[in-house]
């Protein structure tokens, strides 16, 4: 199965970005796996958050296919536990699932036109993070998941 993590705007801070580079190299022990950062959009401080929100899910929508799985980590999602999350991993490798593409928007969230085309939306925290550390977070928490699969001790459960 392939995985790609879908981001908007780039990461700014060395030490998350370290931290991404960690599980980065781990995850590649279970899966295909592409981090792909969709650039900050030009002049957006001039323009009204409505249109921010269209504009990168006009960018959004043009990085994914039709055949992709999308799951958005939105605020309005499900939450999961590690435990359930790893399950909702495995299913997608049982049933084939050729990719999976996971998603985390800007400072905003997403346009409606990504909600639309969204297959599932996860909520990784009540709690409100930086688009920017929820990337290392969801990292570890992929790797977690794939650790549960295979019944390896990084998870203490």
């Amino acid at each position: 199965m392939n995985i790609q993590l879908l981001c908007v705007g780039k990461n700014s801070e060395n030490y998350l970005t370290e931290g991404e580079g960690v599980f980065l190299k781990r995850l590649l022990h279970y899966c295909k796996f592409e981090k792909k950062t969709i650039p900050d959009l030009k002049n957006k401080k001039n323009l009204p958050i409505s249109e921010i929100k269209k504009k990168e899910g006009l960018l959004i929508l043009k990085n994914i296919s039709p055949s992709d799985f999308i799951v958005l980590l939105d605020e309005k999602g499900d939450v999961l536990s590690s435990m359930e999350f790893s399950v909702f991993i495995e299913k997608k490798i049982i049933n084939s699932t050729r990719k999976v593409v996971f998603i985390i928007g800007g400072a905003y969230g997403f346009s409606e036109n990504v909600y639309q085309r969204a297959n599932k939306k996860i909520r990784l925290s009540s709690m409100t993070f930086s688009h920017q550390m929820i990337r290392l977070f969801f990292l570890e928490q992929l790797y977690r998941a794939f650790s549960i699969i295979k019944k390896e001790k990084y998870h203490n459960a």
